[in-house]
């Protein structure tokens, strides 16, 4: 594998062409990296592939490459989309960070009963995975969509994509998050059953659905109810548990 920097840079790729960096880019490559001029990059932009280039010019706060010639044609991730209630704000940007190492197309942030936070920055989220993509060898960014409620993207659900509802509650109203009876199948063994569909995981809040939300969700023929074992995990380590189990079965991993 190449030591050489990786960057996303949003312009088009080709054989000759020279790209002026953002001042942020500039600033990882020259004072982080420490890199200079006549030094190896490796470039992508999500439609092109994956480009060698040379820093062509190099001052304090400033950066131009020169494309030489593509390295690692175009290469899309599966189609797997991640709906999350937000958390607070280093938890939320955990999940978008390895969102996009594990591969996820899309990020939906949602809105449910019990959502704590509904503040969500755009420019950090595309920051954040833009990192991830440009550390993991990843050939394009994930798309990242506006908040809206649980309720409202349901609504506009399409018929043709499964959701595989993280539902950790079971239906014993009197025993702790509803006791066992109630709970969905084990991740692995539904996804074993559902066969090679678009799919998107449905991650909850610190404080689980609601009642009317958990009635909602099982009463809809696209949703699969699973759990992810006997512990009840944090938001964040189910968003990495629910990936890598699909990850492993459905997507690219296998």
């Amino acid at each position: 594998m190449s030591t050489a920097p990786r960057l996303h840079i949003d312009a088009p790729l080709a054989a000759g062409a020279t790209l002026p960096l953002t001042r942020e880019d500039a600033h990882y490559l020259l004072n982080v990296m420490r890199r200079g001029e006549g030094d190896p990059v490796r470039i992508f932009n999500g439609r092109d592939g994956e480009w060698s280039a040379q820093i062509a010019h190099a001052s304090k706060k400033a950066a131009t490459l020169k494309l030489e010639a593509q390295t690692w044609p175009q290469q899309g991730v599966p189609d797997l989309w991640l709906l999350f209630a937000p958390v607070k704000r280093q938890k939320t940007d955990l999940i978008v960070e390895k969102a996009t190492e594990l591969g996820v197309a899309a990020i939906c942030p949602v809105m449910t009963a019990r959502t704590q936070s509904d503040r969500i920055k755009y420019e950090r989220f595309e920051s954040i995975a833009k990192e991830a993509a440009e550390q993991t060898e990843r050939l394009d960014l994930p798309e990242i969509r506006e908040i809206d409620k649980l309720d409202r993207v349901l609504d506009a659900w399409p018929a043709d994509r499964v959701i595989i509802f993280c539902d950790e509650s079971g239906d014993e109203a009197d025993e702790a998050w509803g006791g066992a009876r109630g709970r969905g199948q084990p991740m692995a063994s539904a996804l074993a059953a559902s066969g090679a569909l678009p799919a998107a995981i449905l991650i909850g809040p610190e404080g689980g659905f609601s009642p009317a939300e958990r009635e909602r969700l099982r009463s809809l023929d696209p949703v699969i109810p699973v759990t992810l074992g006997p512990r009840i995990l944090r938001a964040e380590t189910a968003v990495i548990a629910a990936l890598t189990i699909w990850q492993s079965a459905c997507g690219d991993w296998r």
